[in-house]
């Protein structure tokens, strides 16, 4: 055995955990005082690289490498001061998912402004003055730079904790992340305490982006795919959890350095490609841990806050004028097509708008009826989606067969993942659900034999009577509303009142007889077999399918719509997905810089208005009721 390879392959994965550790130490330390999810993070690490960059160019010799890195952290810091102190002190209260939402919409502004700032293309800086050569590790070459990060992480962490243990203001971070309330009545100034650790976790994440210059390129793909690898480290570790963060990172470097090592396996004739498996074994990892050890390796349990306001109005049926509303909106729909001067892209962007409405339905009767969370919910869109094409293409089945299974196929995936994630709550439970979702991601985007790999799988197109794009666009309407009123009814069933009850208070409900865990697990499925045929929809109406459809931006796309619209009206997750829909292609025809005008409006309607575009109409409709009825 190749033992040396399997060491040089280890030391490299350490190396690569070094950087992760830096941006997952300033996201734990964040999280363990604010409490926020900071969507956001991984943007920093992306500044801290391109400003590294530039700092070098400008000053012309490679040896600014090492100013450079003082210089990018300060820098990164002032920006997460600049973006803490006149938006994120304003949502420290809010619920955690809005937290997420308007961190996103930052991250989506930062985005746009590095491609204005530095251009499209991917900046390769020159390697580190010092650290240029190797080192023979078991006759093989080794990076010197490489073993220069293996050291800085260590040193950070120790930095870390003597600055948390054995200062005054690590005394008060300690002390807010156990007891804000109490920090408080002490007199301390929440706010100021809040901002300085703030700008330095957004510190040590620049610095790990400048620090990774060398080894990588800076490039505009940086801060999701940052992000993402950063919470499954946070997560793993612990929420809140310094040690756990650099825990988890060096346990998921080493399990990917031994895969990558292992290679091609041949075991009882079957042929195993662990290569492969790096793509998505730090999922893998947090799906275990969370499972076996739902807090995290080192974390402890966090008090759950509830996704709407501290006094939820209890939902009610559908009034009246609601119903002649729904019935004004639906007679337009039907007429759209009709009246239309442009009557096929009317239908096209109609289509687009059901089918968004229908999986935004879908996550809200989680989050909203449900109180719970998901990061992961696309999975189900996609399992529909390919279970039809997959059944059209591969088995040759008919479209209209396959319209009925592939919901089916979603609702067992749901059965199946949702049995783990009902035992989780809050953000934990968003993580799983994550963790799921990006394995089968990693699956289909592999399995080239089966799922088509990266092309996906094309020529998935509606049986002949529905060729005609009217046709279709009435299918569509018809299975959107049939959709809707069936959520609509499980809602306001027996089984909705206990699902709210559970939600509301747990220990009540299992005291009067209500298998809380059940209810749930049970909500998962309805949620599932609703988002498989919004993706089966979608597969028929463009004609293929692609793990893109599966992905964690396709998630992050349902909960915008869910929280644009407002999670506590049921209409709200419709008026979000319209509105987000109207907003995307509109703003994409009129600006280079799409990402930057929607996360801009995002922001704006969160600061603005907390519950949501449907409560505006709420509001309104309730105040001229006042304004109407006799003194």
């Amino acid at each position: 055995m190749d033992l040396s390879g399997l060491l040089v392959q280890i030391l490299n994965g350490f190396a690569d955990a070094s950087s992760l550790f830096m941006v997952a130490a300033g996201l734990s330390l964040i999280f363990g005082v604010t409490r926020i999810v900071n969507f956001a993070h991984g943007s920093f690490f992306m500044v801290g690289a391109y400003l590294a960059y530039s700092t070098i160019k400008f000053m012309g010799n490679p040896l600014w490498f090492w100013p450079a890195l003082v210089i990018v952290a300060l820098g990164v810091g002032i920006l997460g001061a600049l973006i803490e102190v006149p938006l994120l002190r304003r949502i420290y209260r809010a619920p955690e998912l809005l937290q997420l939402l308007a961190t996103y919409a930052v991250m989506m502004v930062i985005q746009d402004v590095v491609l204005w700032a530095w251009g499209p293309m991917e900046l390769v800086a020159p390697r580190a003055p010092g650290l240029t050569g190797s080192v023979t590790i078991l006759a093989r070459k080794f990076p010197t730079y490489d073993l220069f990060l293996i050291v800085v992480a260590p040193l950070i962490l120790a930095g870390l904790w003597l600055l948390i243990d054995r200062t005054r203001w690590g005394r008060l971070v300690r002390a807010a992340t156990q007891d804000r309330e109490m920090v408080s009545a002490l007199g301390i100034n929440q706010a100021w305490l809040f901002t300085a650790v703030f700008v330095l976790g957004t510190m040590l994440a620049g610095l790990g982006g400048a620090l990774r210059l060398p080894k990588d390129s800076a490039n505009l793909g940086m801060a999701i795919s940052t992000i993402t690898s950063v919470f499954v480290v946070v997560v793993v570790g612990g929420m809140g959890s310094i040690l756990g963060a650099y825990v988890a990172a060096l346990l998921i470097a080493l399990v990917k350095a031994l895969c990558v090592w292992l290679g091609v396996v041949h075991i009882f004739g079957l042929v195993i490609s662990f290569s492969k498996f790096t793509l998505v074994v730090e999922f893998v990892i947090m799906a275990i841990v969370l499972v076996v050890r739902p807090y995290g390796l080192f974390g402890r349990p966090q008090v759950q806050r509830r996704i709407g306001t501290s006094a939820d109005l209890p939902l009610r049926g559908i009034s009246r004028n609601a119903i002649a509303a729904a019935a004004v909106l639906l007679g337009t729909l039907v007429l759209a097509p009709v009246i239309s001067p442009n009557a096929h892209y009317v239908m096209v962007f109609l289509i687009e708008i059901l089918i968004a409405s229908l999986f935004a339905a879908s996550l809200h009767f989680l989050m909203g009826p449900g109180g719970m969370y998901s990061f992961g919910h696309a999975v189900y869109f996609g399992i529909g989606a390919y279970a039809a094409a997959l059944l059209v293409r591969r088995v040759g089945m008919p479209m209209e067969a396959s319209l009925l299974l592939a919901p089916v196929a979603a609702a067992a995936g749901a059965l199946l993942f949702g049995w783990f994630s009902v035992r989780l709550s809050g953000v934990y439970l968003a993580m799983l659900t994550l963790a799921f979702g990006q394995i089968v991601w990693a699956g289909t985007y592999q399995w080239e034999g089966f799922t088509g790999g990266s092309n996906g799988i094309t020529g998935v197109w509606p049986a002949s009577w529905l060729e005609d794009k009217q046709a279709y666009y009435y299918l569509t309407l018809a299975l959107t509303v049939g959709g809707l009123m069936f959520l609509y009814r499980v809602v306001f069933s027996p089984f909705g009142f206990a699902l709210r009850a559970g939600r509301d208070s747990t220990l009540r409900s299992e005291a009067i007889g209500i298998n809380v865990k059940r209810i749930q697990w049970a909500a998962f499925v309805y949620a599932g077999m609703i988002a498989g045929l919004a993706g089966v929809l979608f597969a028929f109406s463009k004609g293929s399918i692609s793990p893109e459809s599966l992905d964690v931006g396709k998630s992050v796309d349902g909960l915008v719509m869910v929280l644009l619209g407002g999670v506590q009206t049921l209409a709200g997750s419709i008026v979000g997905a319209i509105a987000l829909t109207w907003l995307s292609e509109t703003i994409s025809h009129n600006t280079e810089y799409t990402q930057a005008v929607l996360g801009s409006v995002i922001l704006v309607l969160i600061l603005i208005l907390p519950g949501g575009l449907a409560s505006v109409a709420s509001r309104i409709w309730r105040r001229t009721r006042t304004l109407n009825e006799p003194s």
